[in-house]
């Protein structure tokens, strides 16, 4: 933990400090399985504990570590709150649909609040209002706006000229009983129960197919096969596409975050901001003390400014209106969107009746998570959900999908076609220590990093998904993709997809 004003030298997630969790072996050998889910994060996790729970024999593989993707990297906030976003629904999905999806999460804030009673979890659950703030009059008319929404669909809100935040506001609504929590210390829970009840979990052990004999099998980068009647893909980015074209049809972002130790009181509640750059805040208790989770920076991977200047954007924004006495934890997240900001949850494509995805959780994972889970547990055991028509991955909305399709390709191909034509000769023998470059080696673009014991690692910045250049991330020491969002560490391992096949290894020698 860092105790300084100064923002930590590497960035480490508030969530996983001081718990101990347990470890998984790699897979090591072909097995069977009822269900085999590919991803150890929110949905990963209680879709296993649902299953298992049902005397289903369950089989979960992650790429790392359980928990430490983009569940161990979130604010984890429960709350149906999603930005400015039911005015929006209703003109485009209509009433019901959009009533629908209020409905599933605040389901999904039932099972958790739930669930943590039942296993008696230790989980800082917490009941909290969600609040969207802003200090521009161009937003108060949408503010407006979405409490007609509420209105309309029957959500408690309320709007407000004043909340008891003390950063600038001129309008403010609130969304009643929504909750936040520690989502790590309840899903690590979640996974214990899941392998009480005979699920069986892995760890290290990456999935880069789906094979059909019979049968679906998950095909593992080392050749072992789980064979199982029904796969999850729960891996945040489908490592499976199916047909379904998903790297079309979502775009990746990434938002950063700061826990502070601040002069400020926090006042309670769970705030975001209306306007951009977003701020998002709400408080956590790290030994006893109140500290602020600062929340924001969104942009699209692999593209814009220095990455580590958006952490310092964020410090600027806690200095100015909380006073900073101590930065505590520094990290970042990647989101994915859908062409129509609903997530895709249920079978991977039309054709496909084995195979299941959940992605597109646009910031919201904790609440769209938790209804994915429940979601595809359902259709799995051949029980009817309300919400499968709503989410079903296989939908196209004409407006305002088709335009965003567009949009989405076109910066695609902007972006694949300019990394093809730049042109570097950076010298890496000026290059700094632990600092990057890119360059050409032997007519090749080449990424250099220099460690701290100046130690050079040199990697083809080409991604291995679909031929895109890398550029780097100098706030999380990474290789980001700036058309689909793989990432990749500076030796080249994939840390992110869709990218299955590391960035090959240049030899400097």
């Amino acid at each position: 933990m860092n105790e300084s004003k100064e923002l930590p030298q590497f960035p480490e997630p508030y969530w996983r400090d001081k718990l101990d969790f347990p470890s998984f072996p790699k897979l090591k050998e072909s097995i069977k399985a009822d269900v085999g889910i590919v991803g150890g994060g929110i949905v990963g996790i209680t879709a296993a504990y649902l299953l298992s729970k049902q005397n289903i024999k369950v089989a979960l593989i992650d790429a790392g570590v359980i928990l430490n993707g983009t569940t161990g990297h979130t604010t984890a906030k429960i709350t149906a709150q999603h930005d400015i976003i039911y005015d929006e629904f209703i003109k485009h999905f209509g009433e019901d649909k959009t009533k629908l999806y209020y409905q599933a999460q605040m389901e999904a804030k039932e099972f958790i609040e739930k669930t943590t009673t039942e296993l008696n979890i230790d989980c800082d659950f917490k009941e909290q209002d969600a609040i969207i703030y802003t200090n521009s009059d161009e937003y108060i008319t949408q503010l407006e706006n979405e409490k007609k929404a509420y209105d309309q669909l029957g959500i408690e809100g309320e709007l407000t000229d004043s909340v008891p935040l003390q950063v600038p506001h001129k309008k403010a609504l609130i969304m009643k009983n929504q909750a936040q929590y520690h989502p790590l210390k309840f899903l690590k829970r979640l996974a214990e129960e899941s392998v009480k009840n005979g699920a069986q979990l892995f760890e290290n052990t990456t999935a880069i197919d789906v094979e059909y004999n019979k049968n679906p099998a998950i095909i593992t980068r080392e050749g072992q096969r789980i064979v199982c009647q029904y796969v999850i893909e729960a891996s945040h980015f489908p490592f499976y596409d199916g047909q379904g074209f998903y790297p079309a049809r979502m775009y990746p972002e990434r938002s950063y975050a700061l826990a502070v130790k601040a002069k400020k009181k926090f006042p309670g509640g769970m705030y975001i901001s209306a306007e951009s750059p977003t701020r998002s805040l709400r408080s956590v208790e790290i030994d006893g003390e109140e500290v602020w989770l600062v929340i924001g920076e969104k942009h699209k991977t692999g593209q814009g400014k220095s990455t580590i200047e958006h952490y310092q954007a964020l410090q600027d924004f806690a200095e100015a209106h909380l006073g900073i006495e101590k930065i505590l934890f520094r990290w970042s997240t990647q989101d994915l969107t859908t062409l129509d900001k609903l997530p895709y949850i249920g079978r991977v494509s039309e054709e496909e009746e084995a195979v299941f995805v959940a992605t597109g959780f646009r910031k919201w994972g904790m609440s769209n998570g938790t209804i994915a889970a429940k979601i595809l547990t359902d259709l799995i055991t051949g029980k009817e959900s309300p919400y499968k028509d709503l989410y079903t991955p296989s939908r196209f909305q004409a407006d305002p999908s088709l335009r965003k399709f567009a949009r989405i390709n076109a910066d695609v191909a902007k972006h694949l076609i300019k990394g093809k034509l730049e042109f570097t000769d950076n010298n890496i023998k000026t290059l700094s220590t632990d600092d990057a470059t890119v360059t050409r080696i032997n007519g090749k673009r080449t990424g250099v990093y220099k460690d701290k014991e100046d130690k050079f690692f040199a990697v083809d910045t080409t991604c291995t998904h679909m031929g895109c250049e890398v550029e780097w991330n100098s706030g999380e020491r990474s290789w980001d993709c700036p058309c689909h969002g793989s990432r990749f560490s500076y030796t080249g391992e994939v840390m992110e997809g869709p990218a299955k096949r590391p960035l090959e290894r240049i030899d400097l020698e």
